[in-house]
């Protein structure tokens, strides 16, 4: 059995490999996810230029609207929410990062949102 340390190391070596792929500019910056147990956290990234250009996270949330962070309503709510911060910036087309995570669950939850919200990947 892999233990969450191996899992972890695991991951960030997938992430680095999906990272000489994928990068994101001003006109298509990327969205990048970290989930935590407890949280997910979004940020649309111009490495061109090494700045975040907007970000999102279940540690934002007001605990009206979601009580856990670690679940996937919190991740569809964090999706719509990256999607509209980029509208109000002016960017349609991002460039999916999943940070070396399986594409499933709160990943793909966080994906599905963004798409509703109006980003195009």
């Amino acid at each position: 059995m892999i233990n969450p340390r191996q899992r972890n190391v695991i991951r960030k070596r997938v992430h680095s490999r999906i990272r000489e792929k994928v990068a994101g500019t001003a006109t298509r910056p990327r969205l990048n996810v970290y989930r935590s147990v407890n949280h997910i956290y979004t940020q649309l990234i111009d490495d061109a230029s090494g700045v975040t250009i907007a970000s999102a996270s279940t540690v934002q949330l007001k605990d009206t609207e979601k009580r856990s962070g670690g679940n996937i309503a919190a991740a569809r709510a964090i999706g719509l929410e990256i999607a509209e911060r980029a509208k109000e910036k002016g960017i349609k087309k991002v460039v999916f990062d999943r940070g070396g995570y399986l594409y499933h669950g709160r990943v793909k939850a966080i994906a599905d949102a963004a798409r509703e919200g109006g980003l195009d990947f």
